[in-house]
Parts: structure tokens; sequence; C-alpha cells
């Protein structure tokens, strides 16, 4: 009577098996996200003052003249979810950018000061210039960019090191918050309201004319910045591992940063900066989905989540109407402080 050995997997069976299985939580996670997303996305265009049922938003959608709902849906709730998503989508993945290439989950855009450069900017423009409109926006994209140059050039000693560029960044917007803090102490009461949307950020003031300038951020930056996701992977593992691996790191990543300022210089240039989605964006993605793989998507998501999420409790879990940014903020903050914490309490650097 022969006896059967059982045949145990070889190293390599064991290797394919495992990336398999995190490339099928990877598919689920991804899908459930984006049910999620569209979720929140017809409730916004559902829910409000008057509540319009599916076949009358999606009628509004397809350009039919549904009564009422072809003005509430069409030229208030639709525009200002679209921009939801783009922001969500341009946060995201221009946060979780800076966070995977410097290797610090505090260098983010909103904590490093790119954010607080383009709102100093808007209240300078508003209330010491007396621009407004697209101007405003142009000024904030502009100094925003510059800032974020700014910031690289002082951090730059052969190189560029996380943790340098953070406290720099760091030190830099508080220094534009001071200044964003001075202007609106002497602003008229008229300009106050106008100048506060870019301080919390806020989705009150969207139209179709901000979409299309969101839009053609997405059309031009995201592109840039998937086909250059494996270099990012590979920058996050260290320059010198990055430089083995064939990539050509300073180029690398000065072609990433300005895609990622851009994305979110024209997001906070038209909804103000949203506080914390770009912080938050990367982490939750890593926790959610896992660290295999590039980040870029799944942070997206994530920010699209976070942004329509925010904007849906803002506007009716409360008696008193709140922007996002202020939602945003009250769940992002105590994050920042736990990371804070973890880190002092571990040892590490930031």
């Amino acid at each position: 009577m022969t006896t059967l050995t059982p045949v145990r997997p070889s190293g390599v069976e064991i290797v394919a098996g495992g990336r398999r299985s995190r490339g099928r939580r990877r598919r689920i996670v991804l899908c459930a996200m984006v049910l999620v997303a569209v979720v929140l996305f017809a409730t916004a265009l559902m829910v409000g003052k008057t509540f319009y049922s599916p076949a009358e938003v999606l009628g509004v959608i397809l350009g039919q003249d549904v009564a009422g709902a072809s003005f509430t849906v069409g030229r208030l709730r639709l525009p200002r979810a679209v921009l939801a998503v783009l922001a969500g989508i341009c946060f995201g993945i221009g946060g979780v950018t800076f966070q995977t290439m410097l290797r610090n989950p505090l260098a983010s855009p909103d904590i490093i000061g790119i954010s607080s450069g383009a709102s100093a900017a808007a209240a300078f423009a508003i209330v010491i210039l007396g621009l407004g409109g697209a101007q405003v926006s142009v000024f904030a994209i502009v100094v925003g960019i510059a800032v974020a140059l700014l910031i690289y050039v002082l951090a730059y000693r052969g190189g560029v090191v996380g943790t340098r560029l953070v406290l720099i960044g760091i030190g830099i917007a508080a220094t534009l918050d001071a200044v964003t803090n001075y202007i609106l102490k002497s602003a008229p009461q008229w300009e106050l309201q106008e100048a506060m949307r870019w301080i919390t950020g806020s989705l009150n003031g969207a139209s179709w004319d901000s979409v299309v300038l969101v839009l053609a951020a997405c059309v031009v930056c995201v592109p840039i910045l998937l086909l250059k996701a494996r270099d990012l992977s590979m920058l996050g593992l260290g320059d010198d591992t990055a430089s083995a691996l064939g990539v050509r790191t300073e180029r690398t990543r000065i072609l990433l940063i300005v895609a990622a300022v851009g994305l979110i210089a024209f997001a906070t240039a038209a909804t103000g900066p949203i506080a914390f989605v770009a912080f938050l964006s990367g982490p939750i993605a890593a926790r959610i989905v896992g660290p295999h793989g590039s980040p870029l998507i799944p942070a997206a998501l994530v920010g699209v989540v976070l942004v329509l999420g925010a904007d849906l409790v803002g506007q009716f879990a409360f008696d008193t109407r709140f922007p996002v940014g202020v939602v945003t903020g009250a769940l992002g903050a105590p994050y920042l402080v736990y990371l804070i914490a973890r880190t002092n309490r571990t040892g590490g650097s930031l």
C-alpha cells in the first residue's frame, strides 16, 4: 500500500498567492470606495430643502427640462457636487504624492504651507488689491506655486530631506497664516465674507467656471502623476535605492512636485484650502487598501469621499450650516495630534 506524500507549495507559489490575495483585496476595496462615492454624489444631488427623486436628477443630467429641478439641481447642486469630486481628487493625489516622495506623513501641502500661500494670496488680492473672480484664482495659483518652489529651494542641501522640508514648510505656513490674519483684521465687512472662504475652504461659491478650472488641472497633472507612479514608489524607498533602480531622482522629484502643486493650487483657487483632506487621504487609503501598489488612485477616491461626505455633514447634520473645511478640520486635527504623539512616543522623527 503506497502512501501519498502531500505536495507542499513552493516559495514562488506562496509569493504568487500572496500577490493575488493583495490584488483581490485592492480591487474589492477600490470598487467599494467607488460605490460609496457614487452614493454620496447622488445624495448630494437629491437632498436639500427640496428632495428630488433619482429619476428627476437623472433627467436633469441628461438635459431634460424638469420643473424646479432644472435650476436647483442643474445650476446649484450639480456644479457643487462635481467640484467636490474634482477637489477631492486634487487634494488626495497631491497630498499622497508629497507624503510618499518625502517619506513623511506630515509632508502634506496643507501642513507645509502651500495651501497657506494660496490663501494668503487670495486674501491679499481681495482686500488689498481689490481683485475678484478669476483674477483672485490666478493670483492664488501663482503664489501657491511660488511658495512651493521657495520651500523646495530652502530645503535643498545637496538633496531634499523630508524632515527639513516639513519643518521649513511649517515655519512658512505659520508666517503666511499670520499675514492672512493681519489682512483680514483690516478687511471691510463686505470683503471679509469672500476672503473667509479662502481660510476655511467652502463649496458655497461653486460654479461651472470653477469646475472647468479644476478639471483642466486634473486633465494635465493627474496623467503625469499616474505615469510617474512607479518612480514615485521608488523615491519612497530613498534616493539611493531609487537611483540604483534607474530613477533620475532630482528631475523626477521636481516633475512630481510641479504636478502635485498644480493640483493643490488649482483646487485651492476654486474651493479654498479644505483642511486636512490632502493630509488624511493617503494614510486612510494605506490603511484600507494596504501598502502595496500605487497609492494615487486609492488616495484620490478617499479624497472624494471625504469632501462629499464632509459637505453633506456640514449642510445637513447640524442646525447651522458649516463650510466643508470646518468639518474636515474637525476630523483632521485629532489625527494630527495622534500622529505627533505616536511619533514622539516611539522616538521616531517627523
